[in-house]
């Protein structure tokens, strides 16, 4: 079965896809499909080298965008934005406000900052929050409460830091769980109902490596009419 993945924008430099949710961007599995492996495939096909450069990572089951480098030197310079934080990461994230966090889930207020320490142990696939100076390092979101129906809400966040299952995390420890997010979400946040995390990299802004100028990129999420029903975001 071919993996449908959607292409937004492509030039000698760079690729920007539309990572389906479920699939990794880059797996070490043997014979387990991901956009690394379906992009080499694409530019094969069409006679081209088939180089393409991972700059960062969405994790496998939320979907989203990103950029993809078709040249070593564009892949340098990708690294050296997100090294400087210099590319902007927007997500939607719809969630479930638990009973006992309170008004706005435990988030402080209708927009604000989430500051963590996040230590991600590897064997156990999940990350947690230490203490200072134990190991961990820094996790920096920006959140805006955008709109509220009964207990749940959806929220626009932008991504300052890119730690693995971050935004999962932090929401989750603040009594707001991710829908569909089995990892970090209790038995409501969850079920049959919502088969992936209904979080999405929903905007991408970075400066193209050759040209200099501005790349901004927007697409909706899949779960906002699937299962919020919740158009025309503003």
């Amino acid at each position: 079965m071919q993996t449908r993945f959607e292409i937004i924008y492509e030039d000698t430099a760079v690729l920007v896809c539309r990572k389906p949710g479920g699939i990794a961007a880059q797996s070490g599995r043997l014979g387990e499909q991901d956009m690394e492996s379906l992009l080499k495939n694409y530019r094969a096909e069409k006679n081209e080298p088939p180089y393409i450069g991972i700059v960062h990572r969405l994790d496998q089951p939320v979907e989203g965008l990103m950029v993809f480098a078709k040249t070593k030197e564009a892949a340098a310079s990708l690294s050296r934005q997100i090294s400087s934080r210099m590319i902007g990461k927007h997500y939607y994230a719809a969630v479930r406000i638990l009973p006992a966090a309170g008004a706005y889930g435990g988030l402080p207020g209708k927009a604000g900052t989430l500051e963590d320490e996040l230590l991600f142990d590897k064997k156990a696939n999940r990350a947690a929050a230490v203490p200072e100076g134990s190991g961990g390092k820094k996790a920096v979101l920006n959140y805006r409460i955008v709109k509220k129906k009964e207990d749940l809400a959806l929220l626009d966040i932008t991504l300052h830091t890119g730690r693995r299952h971050q935004i999962r995390f932090q929401l989750a420890e603040r009594g707001c769980p991710i829908l569909g997010d089995r990892r970090y979400g209790p038995a409501q946040s969850g079920g049959e109902e919502y088969p992936l995390p209904a979080l999405c990299a929903y905007r991408l802004e970075f400066a193209h490596p050759v040209s200099g100028k501005t790349m901004d990129f927007r697409i909706q999420p899949e779960f906002l009419t699937r299962i919020l029903d919740w158009n025309n975001i503003k």
